[in-house]
């Protein structure tokens, strides 16, 4: 059974990415549109992020870890690496770490969404410069090098950090649209 399951991993491994990303927006939508809470740009905001960082971020990057730990030499391939380096490992237990940070974010909010989008980004975008290099040095132009992994290592941080960023102002925005209305009303 475990075979079975590591062979479907590995035959999905690239496309799901692209699953994880249509997994969020669809959930993001559906949840807004099945909430009985307020549609403000706020709420909106905030339940983007929220399914971003859950799915893309900590299914994502359990998915990641996955790969690198239980399906090293696969992963390495695809990525253009030489297969049995231990460090393949340790990327692998980061992403893990990553993973449960951004399961978290279904319970804890707040700051906690902020460290999380500042791992993974930090992540990420030390992820893309490794790519970078490694093209320019030995033109690795893998497809786990050079394409969709580059991109998502851009990518997802860029909006991570501009939905949280919108999420944090709309919220100072409505904190003090509810100070000024409530003045009024004195």
């Amino acid at each position: 059974m475990l075979l079975i399951a590591i062979s479907i991993m590995g035959v999905l491994s690239m496309d799901m990415i692209y699953i994880f990303l249509i997994l969020t927006i669809i959930g993001a939508i559906l949840h807004l549109f099945l909430s009985k809470a307020g549609k403000t740009k706020n709420r909106v905001f905030e339940v983007f992020l929220l399914w971003f960082l859950v799915i893309m971020v900590g299914i994502g990057s359990i998915w990641a870890f996955m790969g690198h730990v239980f399906m090293a030499s696969m992963v390495a391939a695809a990525i253009g690496w030489p297969a049995g380096s231990p460090f393949q490992f340790e990327v692998g237990i980061a992403n893990l770490s990553y993973g449960i940070l951004g399961l978290l974010c279904w319970k804890f909010r707040d700051n906690f969404w902020t460290a999380t989008v500042i791992a993974i980004s930090t992540f990420y975008f030390g992820a893309a410069y490794g790519h970078i290099v490694n093209i320019m040095q030995t033109g690795n132009i893998s497809p786990g090098n050079a394409g969709y992994s580059l991109y998502i290592d851009i990518i997802i941080p860029i909006v991570l950090i501009c939905l949280l960023i919108a999420y944090k102002m709309t919220a100072k925005k409505q904190i003090i649209g509810q100070e000024d209305s409530s003045l009024s009303s004195i």
